[in-house]
C-alpha cells in the first residue's frame, strides 16, 4: 500500500511539473514582442472604429487617458518605433488600399481637434490622418496591361533617391522613405540621400538620425542655413554613388514598378530625362487618385507659371501603345529622373536661384534647347500631395519666383520675353548676375526658344498686344480692373483693386477684335439693361471669339464702351466692384488709362 501510494504521489508531482512548464511556454509564446508587435505610430490610447470606406468615429476612452496621448511634435521619440506594420496585410488599416481616410471633427474632443487644425497649419495637409495611416500602406496596381507586360532584364545601371524636406511631417517623411524601399528593386535602388533644409521641429533632429540608422541605405545631410529646395538638390546631389539621380519630394508614395521606367529609357540615353506619371494624394483625406488612360503633358503661361495639359494629337499620334513615352515640353520639377553624369554637363540647376519656382521651367527649356529629351513614362506612377498653399514662411518683401523667373526669360526666352516682363510691367527688379548662364548656354550650342516654341512647343499661343496692353488705371481713383483668370476661377466676376502696378492679376491686353485678355480668360458682359449699376456682373470667362458680350471698345474719350449693351464698364462707388452703366462723361470712375499700343 505504501509503495502504491508513493507511485501516486510521484505521478501526481509529474503531472503538476508538466502543467506548469506547459504554462509557461504558453506565456511566453503569446507575450513574445515579435509576435505582438507594438504599433507606435501616434494616436495607440484611442478608442478607434472603422466604418464602411474608412469613415472614422474617434472617441477618447476617458479623459485621463486623453491626457497622456503625447502630441507627435512635442515628443517626437515616441513615435519612434523599431518595428512598424507587421500586420501589413489587414485590409483594415487606415487608407489600406488608397481609400480615403474621413474624420468626423465634430466628435473629436478640444485637444484633439486643436491636433487636428494644428496639423493642417503646420503643414497644409492634414498630418492627424497622415499619422493614422500606417508607414507602408497598401496600394492597388492600376499600370496598364501593356505596362505590366513590360521586362527589364537588361537594367545594368543604378539610381539614387535625392529627397529635400523642410520641417516636414513624421509620418509623410517615413512613408515617402519606405515607399521607396519597399517597391524598388533591390539591385536598382543604390541609396536615399535626404537633404534636411534647415528644419527646426523636434521631430526632425535626433529621432530621426536614430530611426534611419536602422535603414541600411538612407543617410542624411542637414544644411547649416536655410538654402531653399534649388541648393539642397545640388547639395545631395553632390553625394549621389550611383548612375542616376531621381528627385522626389517628401510627401509621396510611390507605387509598384516606378522605378524600372524611368531608368530604362536612361540606360538606352543619357540625354533622356524621365518624369513619372504624378498621382494624387488628397491633402485633407490622404486618398490616392490614379491618373489611367489619359495623358497629361507639362506646359506653362506667359507668367512663367507651370500648367498642365492633355497630350496633343500630334505626339499621340506618334505613339503606338500605352506603354511608350510621351514627350512633354517642361515638367512640375518635383520628381524625375536623370543621369548624373548628364545632369552636371547640362549646368545641373542655376545655384543662383532662391528657394523654388521656375528651376522647372528653366531645366525643361534647357533640356529641349541643348541637345536632349524630356519625356513622361506613363508605367512610372508615384503619388504626391498636393498642399493648397505653402506652409512656410520667408523673410518679408523676398519675391523668389520673380527673381528665379526673371534669370529663366534672360537666359532662355530670347525676344520673347517682353510677354513675361509686360505682365510684370517691366519692374524686373534685381535678379543678379546671369552672365555664367548665358555662357553655358553659348557652351552647350543650345537652339533658340523660336525653336522650341516651333518644335516642341507649337500649342502655346503668343500674345497679341493689339491695342492696349497693361494695367486699367481708373482716372477717379488709384484702383485697377483685377481678375484671375485661372480655368478655376472662370465665372467669377472682375472686381476694383488698389493698383499695384505689378502686373499679374491686373495685366490685361485689348486684342485687334476687341477682346479684353487676361490670359486664358476674356472679360464677358451678359445681363444687358437688366445689369445696370450692379456689382460684379462683368465675368471672367474662356474667350470664344465671337465677339458679342465679350466685345469692347476703348474709345477716345478713354471709357471701355460694350456695344452689345451699349454701357460703359464703371468703378462703384466704393470702388472694389465693377458696373456696367449709361455712358457718361461726366462721371470720373467711368474713365480708365490704359498703356495705348497703337491708335
Amino acid at each position: 500500500m505504501y509503495i502504491s501510494f508513493r507511485r501516486h504521489l510521484y505521478q501526481t508531482t509529474l503531472y503538476i511539473a508538466i502543467v506548469w512548464l506547459f504554462t509557461i511556454i504558453i506565456l511566453f509564446y503569446f507575450n513574445d514582442p515579435k509576435r505582438n508587435p507594438i504599433d507606435k505610430q501616434p494616436f495607440e490610447d484611442l478608442n478607434i472604429k472603422q466604418h464602411d470606406e474608412n469613415r472614422l468615429d474617434i472617441k477618447l476612452i476617458n479623459q485621463s487617458q486623453h491626457e497622456e496621448i503625447h502630441n507627435i511634435f512635442d515628443e517626437p521619440k515616441q513615435v519612434v518605433a523599431p518595428v512598424i506594420d507587421d500586420n501589413k496585410n489587414n485590409p483594415n488599416r487606415y487608407g489600406d488600399m488608397g481609400k480615403p481616410v474621413i474624420i468626423d471633427k465634430n466628435i473629436l474632443s478640444p485637444s484633439e481637434l486643436k491636433k487636428y487644425d494644428e496639423g493642417l497649419e503646420n503643414n497644409a495637409f492634414n498630418a492627424y490622418v497622415s499619422d493614422l495611416i500606417p508607414f507602408h500602406r497598401n496600394l492597388p496596381d492600376e499600370r496598364h496591361p501593356d505596362c505590366r507586360k513590360l521586362e527589364y532584364k537588361a537594367l545594368s545601371i543604378t539610381a539614387s533617391v535625392v529627397m529635400c524636406f523642410h520641417n516636414e511631417a513624421w509620418t509623410t517623411l517615413l512613408r515617402s522613405i519606405h515607399s521607396v524601399i519597399d517597391r524598388s528593386p533591390p539591385h536598382l535602388l543604390k541609396e536615399i540621400i535626404l537633404v534636411d533644409d534647415f528644419s527646426d521641429m523636434s521631430h526632425l533632429q535626433k529621432p530621426l538620425d536614430d530611426y534611419i540608422e536602422t535603414l541600411k541605405i538612407v543617410s542624411i545631410v542637414r544644411q547649416p542655413r536655410r538654402e531653399g529646395l534649388i541648393r539642397s538638390r545640388l547639395a545631395g546631389a553632390v553625394l549621389v554613388k550611383s548612375d542616376t539621380i531621381v528627385f522626389l519630394d517628401s510627401h509621396i508614395e510611390v507605387t509598384e514598378g516606378w522605378l524600372e521606367p524611368l531608368l530604362d529609357p536612361i540606360a538606352k540615353n543619357r540625354t533622356i530625362v524621365v518624369v513619372p506619371v504624378i498621382d494624387t494624394i488628397d491633402a485633407t483625406t490622404f486618398a490616392f487618385t490614379f491618373i489611367s488612360e489619359t495623358i497629361y503633358v507639362g506646359g506653362f503661361d506667359w507668367n512663367l507659371q507651370f500648367n498642365w495639359h492633355i497630350l496633343p494629337k500630334r505626339e499621340q499620334s506618334t505613339r503606338n501603345s500605352s506603354a511608350d513615352l510621351a514627350r512633354t515640353p517642361t515638367m512640375a520639377g518635383g520628381l524625375f529622373a536623370i543621369s548624373k553624369s548628364y545632369f552636371y554637363d547640362l549646368g545641373s540647376y542655376d545655384d543662383a536661384m532662391d528657394i523654388w519656382g521656375g528651376e522647372n521651367l528653366e531645366i525643361s527649356f534647357r533640356i529641349w534647347m541643348c541637345g536632349g529629351t524630356l519625356v513622361i513614362s506613363p508605367c512610372s506612377h508615384v503619388g504626391h500631395v498636393f498642399r493648397p498653399k505653402s506652409p512656410y514662411k520667408w523673410l518679408p518683401g523676398v519675391n523668389a519666383v520673380k527673381k528665379n523667373c526673371v534669370r529663366v526669360a534672360e537666359v532662355w526666352l530670347d525676344e520673347y520675353k517682353k510677354y513675361y516682363y509686360a505682365r510684370l510691367n517691366y519692374k524686373l527688379e534685381d535678379y543678379g548676375d546671369v552672365s555664367s548662364r548665358k555662357a553655358l548656354r553659348e557652351r552647350l550650342k543650345c537652339k533658340s526658344f523660336k525653336w522650341y516654341l516651333t518644335e516642341i512647343y507649337p500649342e502655346l499661343t503668343i500674345p497679341e498686344f493689339g491695342i492696349a496692353a497693361g494695367d486699367i488705371r481708373n482716372l477717379a481713383v488709384h484702383y485697377c480692373v483685377d481678375a484671375n483668370a485661372e480655368s478655376k476661377n472662370f465665372q467669377k466676376p472682375a472686381i476694383g483693386y488698389e493698383c499695384h502696378e505689378q502686373g499679374g492679376n491686373q495685366f490685361f491686353t485689348l486684342s485687334k477684335t476687341g477682346q479684353i485678355h487676361r490670359d486664358g480668360g476674356c472679360l464677358d458682359y451678359r445681363d444687358g439693361k437688366e445689369g445696370i449699376n450692379k456689382n460684379d456682373r462683368i465675368l471672367v470667362l474662356l474667350c470664344h471669339d465671337q465677339n458679342g458680350t465679350q466685345y469692347w471698345i476703348y474709345n477716345k474719350n478713354d471709357q471701355l464702351y460694350h456695344p452689345e449693351s451699349s454701357l460703359c464698364m464703371t468703378l462703384s462707388d466704393d470702388y472694389q466692384h465693377l458696373q456696367m452703366q449709361i455712358c457718361n462723361l461726366d462721371i470720373a470712375r467711368q474713365r480708365w488709362i490704359w498703356s495705348r499700343q497703337s491708335h
